[in-house]
């Protein structure tokens, strides 16, 4: 079910996993915090369950091996929100023109420093973009762009991580779309207290369903 894809941004290469369930009802692009990359286990884990819920997904990396081997020495790169928010608006245009999700509503999941590039890339294609999810994300880093975000916005973050409650509270003032604060009781910041992932799971997943569609749940073996 899933593939590996290219996609070409800003003069660069990016790679990409793509799954599309059957009857997909929306398409789902993540993107990935500090020093981290499509490999995450906590976005694979919250992708499979919205592909278990029929919604297809997207995990990129953006950056490339060559930047990544200079953002492990510098860690500069992982804060370049415009940087990294053009990359996603590239692959936001992808795939409204690949053949198995052009038709299909698209949401963005970030995560940490992805939060701030995935609404900074949601500021950008408005028309595009249908919903927004961070995961303990720093929508901060995108202030700029926080006012022109149209699409509803879910804000996850662990009730232990209080500086980034703090930074999320200050991100919602500043913005005009529809926008909601969950906190994760007993969560930190990476969510590895038992349950709390897959918490954020269902809360990404009942987000989306509401904005892109009823969502499908299918079984282990693809039926209905």
């Amino acid at each position: 079910m899933e593939q590996s894809v290219q996609i070409s941004g800003g003069g660069v290469r990016l790679e990409g996993d793509l799954a599309v369930p059957p009857q997909a009802s929306g398409a789902v692009l993540f993107a990935h915090g500090s020093g981290s990359g499509r490999g995450s286990p906590r976005n694979r884990h919250v992708a499979k369950s919205l592909q278990a819920r029929g919604f297809a997904t997207l995990l990129l990396d953006l950056l490339t091996e060559d930047e990544e081997w200079i953002d492990e020495r510098t860690a500069q790169l992982r804060f370049d929100i415009p940087l990294l928010a053009g990359r996603l608006v590239a692959a936001i245009d992808w795939l409204g023109r690949k053949g198995a999700t052009e038709s299909l509503p698209i949401g963005l999941f970030g995560a940490s420093t992805g939060g701030g590039a995935a609404l900074a890339a949601a500021a950008r294609r408005p028309a595009n973009v249908a919903a927004v999810v961070s995961r303990g994300g720093r929508p901060d880093l995108a202030r700029p762009a926080l006012p022109l975000v149209a699409a509803p916005t879910l804000l996850i973050v662990g009730s232990l991580d209080r500086e980034v409650v703090r930074l999320n509270r200050q991100a919602m003032a500043q913005m005009h779309a529809e926008t909601v604060l969950e906190l994760v009781p007993g969560a930190t910041h990476l969510f590895e207290e038992p349950g709390a992932l897959d918490k954020v799971a269902r809360l990404a997943g009942g987000w989306f369903a509401q904005w892109l569609g009823a969502g499908v749940v299918f079984s282990a073996n693809g039926a209905k």
